[in-house]
């Protein structure tokens, strides 16, 4: 930062990431409101979420946001009434940005459901920049002596996929299956394993297919294939509405189905008999609260849960979402900061 601008990727125009719905332009470095830190960009995570809202899947809240939800960076600058955080302290900024603290749902923990809630990278600008903001409250400490790499997937996939495995109610040494094995995937299936679960996966890709024997799961297909024994509980992490009958069939009595996404496409009409009786359950997840972020990081910090990651300069974010939405890697895409410059 030498003219008081920095260097940003903005959804110009939300569609198919093989065209060019992401420009890279010139803004003035954000000022932060009086609760909020300014947190100069280190690296950032390419979340499943960024494609949603750099296609269009999520509806435009913020014309022209700057997408990107796990962001590791360094205190650059705080607001007035902030206090506990100091210019240079490493932290954290994840896709839940702020709540009203006031409304019921905030008031009996489920903040993540709170209707006046706003997201990084949706109705505020996020990491795929230089500099970003974030009410002080919400911005995650995080430790000096983990890989900052490492560390920016853990703040949405990991959080998220963290979610979704309490949402599965999964009984000690349950059966657990995965389907789709990306980011927020191949965290959860660390955790799970660590806690004695028995873990399936179902994907398509054949990289993502060893990466998770290769992590100690039991087993690996296809997405469309059934895994080798009934479930206790599943995850689906892939937007993919057409794998949910499927899921639920290969559920035993009583088993739970958690869908992670954000988005979903259509599900295909179910079956009563097959696919939900026997108190089958079929739950949703909604974001996450600041305490599964503190509980989750504080676990992965405990089992050395680690993401596998590739990485590309920020200058290059587009290419990292192409590669996304085509399955051209197993694990995370981390974003370097080659714009910054230090101020």
């Amino acid at each position: 930062m030498t003219d008081g601008t920095m260097g940003a990727w903005s959804v110009a125009e939300p569609g198919p990431v093989t065209g060019a719905p992401l420009r890279l332009v010139r803004r003035p470095v954000p000022v932060p409101g009086d609760d909020e830190l300014l947190v100069r960009v280190r690296v950032c995570g390419v979340c499943r979420t960024d494609l949603h809202v750099t296609e269009g899947d999520l509806p435009v809240r913020r014309p022209g946001v700057t997408p990107g939800h796990e962001v590791v960076g360094v205190v650059a600058g705080r607001g007035a009434a902030v206090t506990g955080f100091a210019p240079g302290d490493r932290v954290g900024v994840a896709w839940l940005r702020r709540t009203c603290g006031m409304c019921a749902y905030c008031a009996r923990g489920a903040e993540n459901l709170c209707p006046g809630s706003e997201y990084t990278g949706w109705d505020a600008d996020g990491g795929y920049a230089e500099y970003t903001t974030v009410p002080a409250a919400f911005a995650h400490p995080l430790p000096d002596e983990v890989d900052e790499v490492a560390l920016a997937p853990l703040l949405c996939a990991g959080i998220i996929g963290y979610r979704a495995l309490r949402r599965t109610a999964l009984p000690p040494g349950g059966r657990l299956g995965l389907y789709g094995f990306g980011g927020s995937a191949h965290l959860c299936a660390q955790v799970a394993l660590a806690q004695g679960a028995r873990v399936h996966v179902l994907t398509r890709g054949a990289a993502a297919r060893r990466l998770a024997l290769e992590l100690g799961a039991a087993s690996a297909r296809d997405a469309h294939e059934a895994p080798p024994e009934p479930l206790d509980g599943a995850i689906l992490f892939a937007p993919v509405g057409e794998l949910v009958p499927g899921a639920l069939r290969a559920l035993d009595r009583g088993g739970v189905l958690a869908v992670a996404g954000i988005h979903l496409s259509d599900v295909p009409p179910l079956r009563y008999e097959s696919e939900l009786f026997y108190e089958k359950q079929l739950r949703s997840v909604t974001s996450n609260t600041r305490t599964d972020a503190r509980e989750f990081l504080t676990l992965a910090a405990r089992l050395g849960v680690r993401a596998t990651t590739h990485t590309y300069p920020l200058s290059r974010a587009p290419q990292a979402l192409r590669d996304l939405a085509a399955g051209q890697f197993d694990g995370a895409a981390v974003l370097v900061n080659d714009l910054s410059q230090p101020s």
